[in-house]
């Protein structure tokens, strides 16, 4: 995705659970999508875009698809951001199916609206987080990634990027508990998308 291919004004949307949403975990810092924001809107001078965050602390691709008007078709964006899979693996292995079948249809009614659909895999958890999620989420990351190229999309592969810094070591310094990143894994998850995106990174300490 090109930013000088997208329309002057455009619309992001950002959807997903708890950490799209940017909830307590970060302590009064910005959010990765409200550092995106700050890169998009100042530091690029796109001063006209608009940057909506509809994610929703607890939800699932199922979730927010049965919501998909409200959240993110109402806005006609040109840039729907999808970040699911830390809630949807509590489901476990039986889950896989449902997950495919429901981001697959995110994806394509996105895409239908005409926006640019971005996919992000996420981010790893702490060994001390619920078992359901922390064994299975691996296995809905690759869903994304899977769909991604099926799809033709963009991904943000945020669990590659955790998986190089870190290693089998817990992220611990990237992480406010055992499943939220705190303010420094936020910037880490801004800055893999600017990159993504070929958008640099941020120039704000």
């Amino acid at each position: 995705m090109r930013l000088r291919d997208l329309p002057e004004r455009s619309t992001w949307v950002f959807t997903g659970d708890s950490i799209t949403q940017g909830v307590f975990h970060t302590h009064g810092a910005r959010s990765w999508v409200e550092l995106v924001h700050e890169r998009v809107r100042w530091e690029l001078d796109r001063l006209s875009d608009i940057v909506v965050n509809s994610g929703v602390s607890g939800w699932t691709a199922a979730q927010v698809r049965g919501e998909f008007d409200h959240l993110v078709g109402r806005f006609d964006p040109a840039v729907v951001s999808m970040s699911f899979g830390t809630n949807d693996a509590l489901d476990g292995a039986a889950g896989l199916p449902v997950f495919r079948r429901e981001l697959t249809a995110l994806i394509q009614t996105s895409a239908a609206l005409g926006a640019r659909v971005v996919l992000h895999t996420p981010v790893p958890v702490m060994p001390d987080a619920p078992a359901a999620r922390r064994e299975n989420l691996p296995a809905y990351a690759e869903v994304v990634r899977e769909l991604a190229v099926a799809k033709n999309v963009t991904l943000v592969d945020h669990e590659r990027h955790w998986l190089a810094h870190y290693g089998t070591a817990a992220p611990t310094a990237w992480m406010d508990d055992h499943t939220h990143p705190n303010a420094v894994g936020h910037r880490e998850m801004a800055n893999t998308t600017l990159r993504v995106l070929g958008l640099g990174t941020l120039d704000e300490g």
